[in-house]
């Protein structure tokens, strides 16, 4: 099952995790005295791009029934969403931009461009997410309470139509992260008080409204004859930057070695362990600089997951220095390409969707699933790195004598 012990999983000691929380605290310091002028020129720069990308989709809107316009708009405004969603609304929410003290870009006062309301997003996302980050029955965001994608969730009858479920949150992506922090399953179950729901629903009603009409309305009747056309152009730019939104955060999540936690590791946790918990649990994948400005530079989910208040253009830097520290103390770094990280979550969505029984891997050593105990009975190796390592080798070797008999 999920993990209760987070040193005996890592092949740590308590000295030596708390030597990387101590290290880890160190470098926060330091590229936090170190944010200045190029961080505000980046941010400026982001700003400018989204701007001037959804003014050309925009006026190449207004002719859209030409479809070379159209494409133009549809492409450009595609983008700028992107953009705006990516790098900017998840970020500036996140504080990363706080310390300049700029109303425009602060988190307390920035409403992004989709229907989920902010404080809702915070709420789900800053405080329950990264404070009890893949922690089952308490991260949200374990399969977004839809999909099941850990062993430690029993399988239910349900879970036959995950696949379907997938592709419907992958397309509307806005609105499942819109619902999340509503709680509607709750509210209509009588555990969640109605003095705390209706206000949220009706804040995210408002929100939704206004979304809609913006984008449903307002912007397609301003190209006149060509209503039908924008309107086809701003569904689109919303599904395309649904999906993009939903594979970065699946990709940082799911993948294999983004290891799940019982609610024992929160017991007594020191800064140390929530640093490790966060490096354990998620995955990044490799890009270059288009890809990583485009996934608001998600790319760095474990550098995000460890700093996430930290500024984004800075991940790359960072993520140089984490992964020496890795190496120092013999933890993998998890990561991939785009590609191999979405199939691997896509897999284990897909497994997971069958009863236990059909399933192969044990409970404890599964790619989706591990626990301390897929190393019992084992001699303790160097670290978590060399050990996983060891299991490989031996699973290879098992398999290479099976074929030979």
């Amino acid at each position: 099952m999920a993990i209760t012990d987070i040193n005996t999983y890592a092949h740590l000691t308590d000295a030596d995790v708390e030597a990387l929380g101590a290290e880890l605290d160190a470098l926060r310091r330091e590229v936090e005295a170190d944010r200045g002028d190029r961080d505000v020129r980046y941010l400026r720069r982001t700003i400018l791009a989204h701007r001037a990308l959804e003014v050309v989709g925009r006026v190449a809107l207004l002719g859209s029934h030409k479809r070379s316009l159209w494409l133009l708009g549809t492409g450009a405004l595609s983008l700028s969403k992107i953009i705006e969603n990516m790098e900017l609304g998840h970020n500036v929410m996140h504080g990363q931009w706080d310390w300049m003290n700029d109303p425009e870009v602060h988190s307390t006062t920035w409403e992004w461009d989709m229907v989920c309301a902010s404080p809702h997003w915070k709420h789900s996302h800053n405080y329950i997410h990264h404070k009890y980050t893949n922690v089952v029955g308490m991260d949200h965001d374990v399969g977004y309470k839809i999909l099941r994608v850990t062993r430690d969730e029993p399988w239910e009858p349900r879970r036959l139509a995950q696949p379907l479920f997938n592709v419907l949150l992958a397309a509307t992506f806005e609105w499942g992260i819109a619902l999340h922090d509503l709680e509607l399953k709750e509210v209509i179950g009588g555990t969640k008080p109605k003095e705390v729901a209706i206000p949220q629903i009706k804040e995210f009603v408002r929100k939704a409204a206004r979304q809609m009409g913006k984008d449903y309305l307002l912007y397609p009747a301003l190209t006149g004859p060509n209503f039908g056309h924008t309107l086809t152009a701003n569904l689109t730019a919303n599904l395309v930057r649904n999906l993009w939104a939903y594979v970065v955060i699946f990709c940082g999540h799911f993948p294999d070695g983004a290891e799940k936690f019982t609610e024992e590791t929160l017991e007594g946790e020191t800064p140390g362990q929530w640093y490790l918990r966060q490096m354990l649990g998620t995955a990044n994948f490799r890009a270059g600089p288009a890809m990583a400005f485009l996934s608001g530079n998600l790319c760095y989910q474990i550098e995000h997951h460890v700093f996430p208040d930290l500024p984004s253009n800075r991940y790359a830097e960072i993520g140089d220095r984490i992964r020496a520290l890795c190496e120092k103390y013999d933890l993998p770094y998890t990561t991939g390409s785009l590609f191999t990280q979405y199939v691997q979550s896509l897999r284990t969505i897909n497994k997971l969707a069958l009863p236990d029984r059909f399933l192969r891997d044990t409970a404890d050593d599964a790619p989706e699933t591990a626990s301390e105990r897929r190393f019992a009975g084992r001699v303790p190796a160097r670290g978590l790195k060399t050990a996983l390592a060891e299991l490989r080798r031996e699973r290879r070797n098992r398999r290479r004598q099976k074929a030979i008999r």
